[in-house]
């Protein structure tokens, strides 16, 4: 994998990052990747279903998508914990245990995504209340370019014959799915508000694309030690002021005051309204944290890569569960989406592996100049 952590490149500073084993690292690597999964493939379909049975409150909908960071509150507080108790363990260790690792500076840098985000978060639930699960995420998998594109510029990304076909491939499944979203406007949406959810969507798209590169960017300026503990309190106060931005929404809109008559109306029952509510904000914020742990892990990139690459299987689940059509154009982006996902890893792949053997071959030659040093 890309490691942004220890590489300095032109124009960019390294973070200074915690002595991470390569075994947890690929550990947390792809713990982060199925919370993504889980998120990116379950949060559009769980939203969904919120206005399919009557729900109409966007701004709520925005706000659930970030509202999930007291559970990130309370995995901390149990670090902190553990912290003391490893601390103990060393009567040598003089040094008090941090309940908070994150700086002023870096605070008000991530305060500030956390409100770009919660403005993500309103554009990409209106378009989900208005487009099929299948037109909304055809046009969110654009992200990825828009996210090769900001990451070029913000973070000095690499690029290699490899990944830019990844990027290809993944943009193109994207655009051969656009091939049938002339039929899919639901029934009862006139044409207005198909256009308006439309280009909300797209505007979704370009914002996210330069969300994650940005939190790399911050990793890179922060001007302290990354560790994951401190990932964490970058999720929670992203996610505290995207939730602050969504609820100001929510209070002019007076969504607040009319969600007990929607929940009473809610076509699925009231308990199911609110179990769909806590439903959802956990499930997104397994996609927040799993995107942001990636980009700690690895890079922006192949966050981006991951978040696209699951786009047929959103396109899959909605088919089964909602009965949206599964047109051929599904199957071709599937395919090519797989083949970008390969095309990927194999070139991350074929990275390491020359690394790796560089390295060896730079240990064999020191050895020897000793050996013959020695002889000498």
């Amino acid at each position: 994998m890309k490691n942004t952590k220890d590489t300095t490149t032109a124009g960019t500073t390294a973070p200074l990052s915690a002595k991470v084993s390569p075994a947890a690292k690929k550990t947390l690597l792809i713990l982060n990747c199925i919370l993504l999964s889980i998120g990116n493939c379950g949060g559009p379909l769980i939203m969904r279903l919120y206005f399919i049975h009557g729900g109409n409150r966007v701004w709520l909908s925005s706000a659930l998508e970030t509202a999930g960071w007291p559970f990130i509150f309370l995995v901390l507080i149990i670090l902190y914990f553990h912290r003391r108790r490893s601390a103990a363990k060393h009567p040598n260790n003089d040094k008090p245990t941090t309940f908070i690792y994150m700086r002023p500076r870096l605070f008000l840098l991530v305060a500030f995504i956390g409100i770009i985000t919660g403005l993500d978060d309103y554009l990409y639930a209106y378009g989900v209340a208005r487009l099929p699960i299948s037109t909304s995420a055809l046009i969110i998998a654009s992200q990825l370019a828009f996210t090769a594109f900001f990451a070029f510029f913000l973070v000095k990304q690499k690029f290699t014959a490899y990944s830019v076909n990844a990027v290809v491939l993944l943009t193109v499944g994207a655009a051969v799915l656009a091939l049938h979203t002339s039929s899919d406007r639901p029934a009862g949406e006139s044409k207005r508000e198909y256009a308006v959810g439309f280009g909300m969507t797209v505007a979704a798209a370009v914002l996210y694309g330069f969300v994650l590169p940005l939190i790399e960017w911050t990793y890179n300026k922060a001007k302290q030690e990354i560790t994951y503990t401190l990932v964490l309190e970058i999720q929670l106060v992203m996610c505290l002021f995207a939730t602050i931005f969504c609820m100001v929404g929510m209070t002019i809109n007076n969504d607040f005051k009319v969600i007990p008559r929607e929940a009473t109306e809610f076509g699925l029952g009231e308990t199911k309204y609110y179990i769909i509510m806590c439903v959802s904000a956990l499930i997104w914020q397994c996609f927040f944290l799993g995107a942001i742990g990636v980009i700690f892990c690895a890079s922006s990139l192949l966050s981006g890569i991951i978040i696209a690459v699951l786009l047929p299987v959103t396109e899959v689940l909605a088919v089964v569960f909602y009965k949206e059509k599964f047109q051929a154009e599904k199957g071709v982006a599937l395919v090519l989406s797989l083949w970008g996902f390969a095309s990927y890893f194999y070139g991350e792949y074929k990275l390491t592996k020359n690394s790796k053997d560089n390295t060896e071959s730079s240990q064999r030659s020191t050895e020897l100049a000793q050996t013959n040093y020695s002889s000498v």
